[in-house]
C-alpha cells in the first residue's frame, strides 16, 4: 500500500489526459517530463487504477528527459519492471517493495502515456493496483488479495486467484463458479476458512474483499446446493446413503412434512401456510430474493431468516423429500426471537407475524428508512390522503412481503366531548377479526342440601357471562326450588374452602376448572318475637394420622371429603349443640352407636349444654376435663357475616337423648386452611372461624362410610348442552368494522380538546393485498379467565366477495379485484393449556388439496377443509391466480383451474 497525498498547487498545471494517447504523437522530453509529474501528483479517487513502474527504470528515464537530447545513451529502453516480480512464471511481486526505493505509482492516463512512449517488456504483464479507502486514507494497494478457491467436494485441489480489495466479494463467486464450470442453474454459496480451521459463510456478496476481511492465502470453499435443496454442509458425514435415497425420491412438489421437533406444530403449520402461497414460493425457488437481501437494516435479521426460510422452501419444493427437519430454521428463529426459544407450545399466528416481519425487513428494498411525518386527513378527500399514506409506508417499506400481504385501513376517531374527528389510512399485513361471543355462560356446581338425606347435585347453569354471584344462586334456584336467599357460594380445593364468594362479586373470577359448591343455609327471614339469628360455620373433616404423634400439633392430621357450611342457632353455640346438629348433617355417611357401644357410664367426656362455644365478643378457653374442649384452641369470635338465617333444621333439643353415647369425633376451632394454629387465634381477630371434625382412623374406619360420602346424583340439566350456532366468515369481518368504544387502558389523545379521551374507533378496510391473511381471534383472554371459543366458522372455499367491506370507490370493470380463493388453513385442535396444529393447503401446481399433520401429509377434499378448528385462514385474490397460471402454462402445463379440485387419489378423514 502507499498513500498519495493532493497537492493543491498542481490544479493549475496541465491536467493529464485520461485517453490513451496516439502512438505516433511523441512529444518533446520536457513535454513528456511535465504531463507524467503532473500525473502522479493528482489525488486518488477510490475505484481508480494506479500502475507500478521499476524504480530502477523510471531513474533511468528522469536523466533521460532532463537530459534534453532524444539520442542520448541514456534513452531507457522499454518498461523492464523484472526486478519487481519474484519469478517469470507467475509473475507475482516481491515481498517488501518500498515506494520510492523499489517503484513508483503512476496513474493510468501517464502509464499509458509511457507505454505508448516507450513500449513494455515483451512478455511482462502490467502492474495495475486499486485505490482503496482505509481509516479515511484513500491508498494504492500495491500487494492484491491472493485466495485460494477450492469446492466443497474437492478441498484438496485449490485454485488461487487474485483480487483487489476493492473487488466484490460477488466477484469472488462469479470467478469460482467459471473456474470449476458451475451451470447457470445452480445455486452456490461461499464459506472462508479461518486460521483456527473453521468455517463461516460469506453471506453479503455485495461487499468488497475488504469489508470481507479476506487475507492472502485464505481458502474460500465454494458449496453447491444439492438436488433435493439440502447443502452438503447442513448434511452429517454419515447420510450420504440417506442423502441418494432422497435425491432418488421423486414426489409431488410441496406435498412434504416437517418433522416436529417437540411442540413445534404450531412452527409447522404456519411454515406449510406460507409455503403454500405461490407468489412468494416462486420468489425464492427463482432465487429473487439474492437480489433483494438486506444485510444492513437495524430492524432485520442480517438477512438469516429470509436465507433460513429460502432453505426449507427449496428443500419442500425439490420433490425430494418426504418430510424435512426444519431444525435449523428453529434455532434461528429463538436467536432473533426469545420468546421462541425452548419447546414450549406457542401460537401458530404469532410465528406468522413474526415470521412476515421478519421476512420483510430482511428482504426490504430501501436500504435506508427516512424520517415520514404521519399526517391527518384535516378535511381532505379519502383517496388523496390514502395514496399519501400507501405511498409513505413504500418510502420505508417496499418489499415481496408488502407486495403479497400489506393492504391499508382507513381508520376513523371521534372524540365524544368536542365532536373532533380524525381520520387516518393504516397499513396491515393480517386481519384479525373478533368471533360473535355469546353473552351466556355455561357453568358446572354441586348443590349440597340441608337435608342431609339428599345427595350433593351436580348442576350445568347458564348465567351471564358478565353476571354476579347472585345470578349463579337465581339460576340454581330455578332448578332446586330453593330460594336464592338461602344459598352460599364457594370455591372448593383440596379439601378445604378456597374462596366464599359474597353476593355482589363477579362470575368472571370463577374459571372453569373451578370446583364450585352451593349450599342451603337457613333462611335469614326473622317470625315473630321468638325470631333468632344463625351463624354459618365452615367445617372441615380431619383425621389424625396414625404413624405420627406430634403432642398437640395439627402436623399429624389430614384434611379429607368435601367441607361444610352449616347453619347453627347463635343461641345454641355449644360443643354439645354443635357436635350433634353434626352429626345429623353427616347421617347419610355417619353411622351413629348402637346401645352396645354405649358407655359404662364413667365417661367423663359427655358435653355439657353448659360448656358454650363463645359468644360474639366473648373468648373462653377450653376445660382440660372436657376432651372435646382439650382438644381445641382458644375459640374466635363468632362472624354471622352478611347472613344470620333462622334455623329450621332438626335441632338437638327434637332428638330422643341417650345417655352417654360414645363420641365418634372431636371438634376444634381452626383456621381457613384447616390447621389448629393457636397463634392464628386471638382477640382481635375478626375472620370467620372454622371448626373441624377430627376422626380416630378406628373410629373413621367404624362410622365413616367414604363410598357414600362421595357420592353424588347428576340433575337433568347436566345433559343440558348450550348450543353455538354457526357464523359466517363475513359476519366477523362485519363485526371488525363496527364501531367500537376505546377502552379505559388505550385512550386517544384528542388534539383539540388536548386530552385524552375514551373516542370512538372505526376500522374500514381500504385496499385489500394479493394474498388476505384472515386470523379468527378463537382465543380470550381476561384478568381472571382464559378460553377458547369452539364457534364452527363457515367460511367460502372459492369466491369470497370483499366489494361490499371495501370503501374505496370501486371500478366496476375489475370486480376480480375483491374476489378471493381459499389456498390454506392453518387449524388447531384442544384447548388453552394443550392442543394441535395441523394445515390445509392447496398445492399450486397441482392444485389439489392436502392435510399437512406435522411430518404425515394426506389428500384431502374440500368438504373436510370447514371445521370448528379453522384458525387462519389464507385467501387468494383471483387475478393473481390468472397470473401465476398464465406464468405457469408459458413454461409448463397448466395446473387445476379450481385450487380445490376433487383429489383422485383416496382422501383421509380428518374430522
Amino acid at each position: 500500500m502507499a498513500a498519495v497525498a493532493a497537492n493543491p498547487a498542481d490544479t493549475a498545471a496541465t491536467a493529464v489526459d485520461d485517453r490513451e494517447p496516439q502512438r505516433e504523437a511523441v512529444p518533446g522530453l520536457e513535454s513528456q517530463r511535465r504531463q507524467i509529474e503532473n500525473g502522479r501528483g493528482r489525488p486518488l479517487q477510490v475505484g481508480e487504477s494506479w500502475f507500478l513502474v521499476g524504480q530502477h527504470w523510471y531513474k533511468q528515464w528522469e536523466v533521460y528527459v532532463q537530459g534534453g537530447d532524444r539520442d542520448s545513451s541514456t534513452f531507457p529502453g522499454c518498461i523492464n519492471n523484472a526486478e519487481l516480480f519474484e519469478d517469470q512464471v507467475n509473475w507475482r511481486l516481491k515481498k517488501g517493495l518500498v515506494e520510492g526505493e523499489d517503484y513508483v505509482l503512476l496513474p493510468a492516463a501517464a502509464w499509458h502515456y509511457l507505454v505508448n512512449w516507450y513500449g513494455l517488456e515483451h512478455g511482462q504483464p502490467p502492474i495495475e493496483r486499486k485505490v482503496v479507502e482505509l481509516a479515511s486514507i484513500h491508498k494504492v494497494e500495491v500487494y492484491s488479495v491472493e485466495l485460494l478457491l477450492v469446492q466443497h467436494s474437492d478441498m484438496d485441489t485449490p485454485h488461487t486467484a487474485q483480487f483487489s480489495q476493492t473487488d466484490s466479494v460477488d466477484l469472488v463467486l462469479h470467478t469460482a463458479r467459471e473456474q470449476f464450470l458451475v451451470s447457470p442453474q445452480e445455486e452456490t454459496r461461499l464459506w472462508i476458512k479461518n486460521a483456527e480451521g473453521s468455517f463461516e459463510r460469506l453471506c453479503n456478496t455485495r461487499v468488497t474483499v475488504l469489508d470481507a476481511a479476506l487475507k492472502t492465502g485464505q481458502v474460500v470453499v465454494m458449496e453447491t446446493r444439492n438436488k433435493d435443496g439440502t447443502w452438503p454442509s447442513a448434511q452429517p458425514n454419515d447420510t450420504s446413503s440417506t442423502l441418494e435415497e432422497e435425491e432418488d425420491f421423486q414426489g409431488q412438489p410441496g406435498i412434504c412434512g416437517l418433522t416436529n421437533l417437540g411442540n413445534t406444530c404450531f412452527m409447522n403449520s404456519a411454515l406449510q401456510c406460507l409455503s403454500n402461497v405461490p407468489q412468494l414460493t416462486e420468489y425464492f425457488l427463482k432465487n429473487r430474493y439474492l437480489e433483494e437481501l438486506n444485510f444492513c437494516n437495524p430492524l432485520g435479521m442480517k438477512g438469516e431468516i429470509a436465507q433460513a426460510y429460502a432453505d426449507l422452501v427449496k428443500q419442500a419444493w425439490s420433490g425430494h423429500h418426504r418430510s424435512i427437519v426444519p431444525q435449523v430454521f428453529k434455532t434461528k428463529v429463538g436467536h432473533f426471537a426469545s420468546q421462541f426459544l425452548g419447546y414450549q407450545q406457542h401460537d401458530s399466528q404469532e410465528l406468522l407475524s413474526f415470521l412476515l416481519d421478519g421476512l420483510h425487513e430482511d428482504l426490504n428494498r430501501v436500504k435506508k428508512k427516512e424520517y415520514v411525518e404521519l399526517c391527518d386527513a384535516a378535511g381532505r378527500p379519502d383517496q388523496e390522503v390514502a395514496q399519501e399514506a400507501w405511498q409513505n409506508h413504500k418510502r420505508r417499506n417496499d418489499s415481496v412481503i408488502v407486495d403479497t400481504f400489506h393492504g391499508l385501513f382507513k381508520s376513523t376517531l371521534v372524540c365524544p366531548d368536542c365532536g373532533n374527528v380524525s381520520v387516518t389510512f393504516d397499513p396491515f399485513c393480517y386481519l384479525s377479526v373478533p368471533l360473535p361471543v355469546s353473552h351466556k355462560r355455561v357453568m358446572e356446581v354441586f348443590f349440597v342440601s340441608m337435608d342431609p338425606r339428599r345427595k350433593p347435585e351436580q348442576h350445568r347453569l347458564v348465567v351471564p357471562k358478565k353476571g354476579k354471584i347472585s345470578d349463579l344462586c337465581v339460576a340454581l334456584a330455578k332448578h332446586t326450588g330453593i330460594s336464592p336467599e338461602r344459598m352460599m357460594v364457594a370455591d372448593v380445593f383440596s379439601h378445604r374452602f378456597y374462596k366464599i364468594y359474597q353476593l355482589e362479586e363477579s362470575l368472571s373470577s370463577i374459571l372453569d376448572r373451578d370446583d364450585i359448591f352451593i349450599y342451603e343455609v337457613s333462611g335469614r327471614a326473622a317470625i315473630g318475637e321468638n325470631s333468632r339469628e344463625d351463624v354459618v360455620l365452615p367445617i372441615y373433616l380431619r383425621e389424625r394420622t396414625p404413624a405420627r404423634d406430634y403432642n398437640s400439633s395439627y402436623y399429624g392430621l389430614m384434611l379429607f371429603g368435601h367441607p361444610l357450611l352449616v347453619s347453627v342457632p347463635r343461641d345454641r353455640l355449644s360443643w354439645d349443640a354443635l357436635y350433634h346438629i353434626l352429626l345429623y348433617r353427616l347421617s347419610r355417611y355417619v353411622t351413629r352407636p348402637s346401645s352396645d357401644d354405649e358407655d359404662d357410664g364413667d365417661e367423663k367426656a359427655d358435653l355439657e349444654d353448659k360448656d358454650s362455644l363463645p359468644k360474639p365478643g366473648h373468648v373462653t378457653e377450653g376445660s382440660s376435663q372436657d376432651p372435646g374442649l382439650e382438644q381445641a384452641g382458644p375459640s374466635s369470635r363468632v362472624v354471622s357475616g352478611s347472613r344470620a338465617p333462622v334455623d329450621n333444621s332438626p335441632g338437638p333439643s327434637h332428638w330422643p337423648q341417650r345417655a352417654r353415647r360414645k363420641h365418634l369425633f372431636t371438634l376444634h376451632t381452626v383456621n381457613s386452611n384447616g390447621t389448629s394454629d393457636r397463634s392464628t387465634f386471638n382477640e382481635d381477630t375478626h375472620a370467620q372461624p372454622y371448626i373441624a371434625i377430627d376422626w380416630e382412623p378406628e373410629m373413621k374406619k367404624r362410622y365413616y362410610d367414604e363410598v357414600e360420602a362421595e357420592g353424588y346424583v347428576k340433575h337433568d340439566c347436566v345433559g343440558y348442552v348450550l348450543k353455538k350456532a354457526p357464523v359466517q366468515l363475513q359476519e366477523c369481518i362485519e363485526l371488525f368494522t363496527t364501531v367500537e368504544t376505546l377502552e379505559k387502558e388505550n385512550p386517544w389523545y384528542c388534539p383539540t380538546c388536548k386530552q385524552h379521551q375514551l373516542a370512538t374507533k372505526k376500522l374500514d378496510l381500504w385496499m385489500l393485498p394479493e394474498t388476505l391473511i384472515i386470523h379468527l381471534k378463537r382465543f380470550s383472554y381476561t384478568k381472571f379467565s382464559r378460553e377458547k371459543l369452539d364457534t364452527l366458522v363457515e367460511f367460502p372455499i372459492r369466491d369470497l366477495d370483499f366489494s361490499e367491506f371495501v370503501i374505496k370507490p370501486q371500478n366496476d370493470s375489475a370486480r376480480e379485484l375483491y374476489k378471493y380463493d381459499l389456498i390454506a388453513v392453518s387449524n388447531h385442535y384442544g384447548g388453552l393449556r394443550d392442543g394441535h396444529y395441523t394445515t390445509f393447503a392447496c398445492n399450486k401446481d397441482s392444485g389439489q388439496w392436502h392435510y399437512f399433520d406435522d411430518s404425515s401429509v394426506s389428500p384431502v377434499t374440500e368438504n373436510q377443509i370447514e371445521s370448528k378448528a379453522a384458525y387462519v385462514l389464507f385467501y387468494q385474490r383471483q387475478d393473481v391466480a390468472r397470473r401465476m397460471q398464465t406464468q405457469a402454462s408459458s413454461s409448463k402445463p397448466p395446473a387445476s383451474s379450481a385450487c380445490g379440485a376433487p383429489p383422485k387419489s383416496e382422501s383421509m378423514d380428518v374430522n
